[in-house]
């Protein structure tokens, strides 16, 4: 697992193990903890959508234009993304819809390096040893990334490491990173710092797009659903986020049958035997399979297979207000679990309430007649081919 996503994620969180995981695990959950950078977060998420998404959906509305919702999601996470990690803004999300070489380079990274999996060791070896083929194209799409977040972190190390400056509260992730490591008195580098800023791309974008997609075609397939979560946004204030309860069960929900990371693989550190009688050797590999315990009926009953927030859910009877009912999280590992448990999880649900909120207030969005989704299993969860959907001015 670690040699073959090397290439792209480096010694970043989501692939070191031991003291490493452990070092950066402690000064990374100081920032995503941190109040002034989930603030950090909701500005560039408000900015992106009220400057261009709103903007957009309006215009398809009146020109009566198809967009490609899977696209459409993707330039809208990478664009907050950039903004709150590296202080830039790639505008992938005006109304021309330009070229995306980040986005493309990124999917471009994640597709190869999943293709390892399938390809015998000795030939990508050899591919990337010549770098030929499919390997040569991972490298360039790796350099892709790498020389923009070069340009990113352009004396940020020197400037830290030479003023010795308190973390800034004001700053990207980038910022605070670096600060944070120095203080924690971890030798940073260059290559340290992009490694981190490619890891933090894969966690705050392609899991929120890969959410978004799938959350906006269930919805859009459930007429009631839709209905009892626009009359839930219109009773609440855009800051009440919290008080947005079916709403918050309505993802949940998504995120079961469409988990953004459907498989996690695990390995063991020492000799153990599960309760079942499993005997597991250390070094073995584990497969997680998230996307197929979301769908057992031995864990969600016979409708396992069905898209229905009120399993989340329990009424008051003397208020008829929904209250929420969280499951175990080795039961719903979509975040993990235990001290692995994603620091982002808060922000990540934070971030589609707004998505949400903003589009289903204002629209209804409807998939093409005839369009169903071919399910495309890959790092995360994504659609195979285009969402191709109509944008309408909710009355």
């Amino acid at each position: 697992m670690q040699f073959i996503f090397s290439d792209l994620l480096g010694d970043g969180l989501l692939l070191v193990d031991g003291e490493k995981w452990k070092t950066q695990r402690h000064f990374l959950s100081h920032i995503f903890h941190a109040d002034t950078f989930r603030y950090r977060v909701k500005s560039a998420t408000i900015k992106e959508l009220s400057g261009r998404l709103i903007p957009l959906f309006s215009s398809a509305t009146i020109d009566k234009a198809t967009l490609d919702l899977q696209d459409i999601f993707h330039r809208l996470t990478f664009d907050i993304l950039c903004q709150v990690g590296f202080s830039h803004d790639p505008e992938y999300l005006l109304p021309s819809l330009p070229e995306k070489p980040l986005i493309d380079a990124f999917e471009t990274a994640i597709k190869i390096s999943m293709g390892r999996f399938t390809c015998p060791s000795i030939l990508w070896k050899a591919k990337k040893l010549l770098n030929i083929g499919s390997e040569e194209n991972l490298s360039y799409a790796v350099d892709v990334l790498r020389e923009y977040l070069k340009k990113r972190i352009a004396g940020k190390v020197e400037k830290f490491s030479i003023q010795n400056t308190s973390i800034d509260e004001g700053g990207d992730f980038l910022d605070r990173f670096i600060t944070r490591a120095l203080k924690c008195n971890v030798v940073v580098d260059e290559k340290f710092v992009i490694d981190t800023g490619i890891n933090f791309i894969l966690a705050g974008d392609d899991t929120l797009f890969s959410a978004l997609i799938w959350f906006f075609w269930l919805v859009s397939n459930h007429p009631q659903v839709e209905q009892e979560i626009v009359k839930e946004i219109k009773e609440k204030n855009d800051d009440d986020l919290n008080e947005m309860v079916y709403t918050h069960a309505s993802i949940c929900e998504s995120m079961r049958l469409y988990p953004p990371v459907p498989l996690e693989l695990k390995q063991v550190t020492e000799d153990d035997v599960w309760p079942d009688g499993t005997k597991l050797k250390k070094g073995m590999s584990i497969f997680l399979h998230v996307l197929a315990m979301g769908r057992s009926t031995e864990l969600w009953g016979s409708d396992s297979e069905s898209f229905r927030p009120e399993r989340w859910l329990l009424k008051n009877p003397s208020t008829g207000n929904w209250n929420f009912i969280p499951r175990d999280p080795f039961t719903y590992p979509v975040f993990q679990a235990g001290p692995r448990t994603c620091l982002g999880k808060e922000i990540a649900f934070m971030q589609i309430k707004m998505v949400a909120a903003t589009i289903l207030k204002r629209f209804r969005i409807v998939p093409l007649d005839g369009f169903s989704p071919i399910y495309n299993s890959s790092l995360t969860s994504k659609m195979k081919t285009d969402f191709p959907v109509r944008i309408i001015q909710r009355c």
